[in-house]
């Protein structure tokens, strides 16, 4: 299963890079292969009457690394594209489903969105035609890279085919959402029709095979569910998490940095904190800055450090001491609003950023607890 997905936090175990993008294997891949293991070793005994039982084994277990291989040529088609385009990619990671592509940004266009969801399925679907023609007209020996590719080969179809279902998080819910993308003007509207297309495949995935058994005249074996309940539950997350960030998305346009900055009073390094929160309050000032003799700003005192200084101990303590030195990232331009500020902020993490003018004037201070608040509603 594969998903182009955002920034995660948990990396895995480095296999190297490809292309430029580090490459990583969540320790759930070692259980999935554990697990192809043993349920094919069987299998490919039966398969292949003239080996040994321990032998068997040993050809599902390169089944289960060449299955990876080829979720890692469908996670690279992803992502070789999109670095084309010039998105960013952070990594790819081989896990308990498949693998994901966590490529940093959306295309700019629901052409090129489309192409890059695409990309992956379509590199499964050709290794499945590729390993067909092989299987039907140069391999037919019956051995053992017969049977290997005979079962690669179905299963490129099955995740190919799966991957071009229209929902979120799949491949085919990301192309769904290109094309109301495009229909509509909104990347917004494409993103919640497809996660409720996701939702949707979710149900469908646990209803149908439990139906099946029902009308059958048979009662549905909760073996028989268990992978599908599984895949339906991934499914179902990674649509709600797209709903989130869809409704997140529709609020940065009311992010702007003139409309959120706080007024700013400058005081100099050794005034006593009391004394600056006393101006402040005077001015209705949100911020305080401390100033150079030349009165140039050179670092923001913390709001969260003011809180945290009990009010007995604030005439002793010099808003210097509190305050955070102004690195050149943390200087935004007061004009910036939208998705610019916000990738200015992700740049440079903080908890307070000087607004300037064109001119170099300060026009403010914006807090990141005031940002947050226009995405919680608080």
């Amino acid at each position: 299963m594969s998903e182009q997905s955002p920034r995660q936090e948990f990396s895995g175990v480095p296999m190297g890079r490809l292309f430029g993008i580090p490459v990583y294997v969540s320790w759930t891949w070692f259980l999935v292969a554990g697990f192809i293991t043993v349920m094919f070793g069987p299998y490919f005994g039966r398969m292949l009457p003239g080996i040994s039982e321990a032998a068997a084994y040993g050809v599902a277990l390169v089944f289960a690394v060449l299955l990876y291989v080829s979720v890692l040529l469908h996670e690279l088609a992803h992502s070789v594209l999109a670095k084309a385009y010039g998105l960013p990619v952070r990594r790819i990671t081989l896990y308990l489903l498949g693998g994901v592509s966590e490529i940093e940004k959306e295309p700019p266009t629901p052409g090129k969105e489309f192409l890059v969801a695409a990309a992956g399925p379509g590199l499964s679907l050709g290794l499945a035609g590729l390993g067909w023609l092989a299987d039907v007209y140069l391999i037919n020996d019956g051995g053992i890279v017969e049977v290997l590719v005979l079962q690669l080969w179905f299963a490129n179809l099955i995740v190919g085919v799966f991957n071009l279902l229209p929902g979120l998080p799949l491949d085919g819910g990301r192309m769904l959402r290109a094309g109301v993308w495009k229909v509509a003007g909104n990347p917004g509207t494409g993103t919640i029709v497809a996660a409720w297309g996701g939702r949707v495949l979710a149900v469908l995935l646990v209803a149908v095979p439990v139906a099946s058994a029902l009308m059958g005249g048979g009662q549905a074996d909760i073996t028989d569910v268990i992978w599908p309940l599984v895949l339906a539950s991934f499914i179902w997350m990674g649509a709600s998490q797209s709903l989130r960030v869809a409704r997140i998305r529709a609020r940065i346009p009311r992010v702007n940095a003139r409309a959120l900055a706080r007024r700013a009073v400058p005081v100099s390094g050794d005034t006593p904190l009391s004394e600056a929160l006393r101006q402040a309050g005077e001015r209705r000032a949100g911020a305080i800055v401390v100033v150079d003799h030349d009165g140039r700003p050179v670092a923001i005192v913390s709001e969260a450090a003011v809180q945290a200084t009990p009010e007995h101990r604030r005439p002793w303590v010099s808003a210097a001491s509190l305050a955070k030195s102004i690195d050149p990232a943390m200087m935004l331009a007061a004009d910036l609003a939208g998705e610019p500020l916000i990738d200015a902020m992700r740049e440079a993490p903080g908890s307070e950023y000087l607004l300037v003018e064109p001119g170099g004037e300060v026009y403010g201070v914006l807090s990141t607890a005031d940002v947050n608040r226009v995405f919680t509603g608080v």
